[in-house]
């Protein structure tokens, strides 16, 4: 199903994830804005929004509900709690459970936040002739946390975390000016080469995600990732968070074109 169905619309897609498809969502309704999905108790909510304020890059805020509530604006009749394909459950810091449908874990008090999600910016990559390895290997985008801390704010710390892309050396500059049009869904890399220079020892061992081919004449270039509230809820320990799985994003009904500037 994941190689036979990218679908183009989202509500479509969304039909399927609700239905128990669980798959990355590279690739799937191109043109359209695809979201991270974050959602803790209301008494931590505001230290959330505070660590996205300060941390704009890997985390750019689409959208935020209120409490307990699990629409959005982003995709009127969608439900958070089950059209992403697959959600981690969090409880002090530790994965207690990876589903497909987040009701039964749900709460009054949750509030969820939606992040740029860089998958949005990938049809204006393809479309300016850049490739996108993941993509043509059919892979979920390998992720990568950093030794980069980010700024804390309140009971929330930990580090950047990154999406990587091998980039033709002559591309490179291309790559950075089509993304930098998209501060929404992290915008420019924010590093390009040496990926121990982000304390990355091996690019063939992501933390999250699936490995690509980085061929001979590719520079890795490196994008800010809205899974560093995760690596946040990793270290900081929070009582309870859901999120999406890495790679099974929130596809939402705004078009990506939406986020350019």
């Amino acid at each position: 199903m994941r190689t036979i169905e990218k679908l183009t619309d989202p509500a479509a897609a969304r039909r399927l994830f609700r239905a128990g498809l669980q798959v990355p969502t590279p690739g799937w309704a191109p043109g359209y804005a695809q979201a991270n999905l974050i959602a803790v108790p209301r008494a931590l909510a505001y230290d959330l929004l505070l660590f996205a304020q300060r941390n704009p890059k890997p985390c750019p805020v689409l959208d935020v509900t209120e409490p307990g509530q699990a629409s959005t604006v982003l995709a009127p009749g969608a439900d958070l709690r089950t059209d992403v394909p697959a959600y981690r459950i969090w409880r002090d810091g530790e994965c207690v459970a990876e589903v497909g449908d987040a009701t039964p874990y749900w709460r009054d008090d949750l509030v969820a936040v939606l992040i740029g999600c860089s998958f949005t910016f990938e049809q204006a990559l393809l479309e300016a002739e850049v490739p996108v390895r993941h993509l043509t290997e059919r892979r979920n985008v390998h992720m990568f946390r950093t030794k980069l801390a980010c700024r804390p704010a309140g009971a929330l710390a930990g580090p950047l975390v990154v999406s990587m892309r091998p980039i033709p050396a002559p591309l490179v500059a291309r790559a950075v000016q089509v993304t930098g049009h998209y501060p929404a869904v992290h915008g420019a890399p924010v590093h390009v080469g040496n990926p121990a220079e982000l304390g990355i020892a091996d690019l063939s061992r992501p933390d999250f995600g699936e490995p690509v081919t980085v061929n001979d004449g590719e520079v890795p270039v490196f994008w800010a990732c809205g899974v560093t509230p995760q690596a946040a809820v990793i270290a900081s320990r929070p009582e309870f968070a859901i999120s999406h799985a890495p790679g099974h994003m929130f596809i939402t009904d705004v078009r990506d074109r939406t986020y350019q500037i």
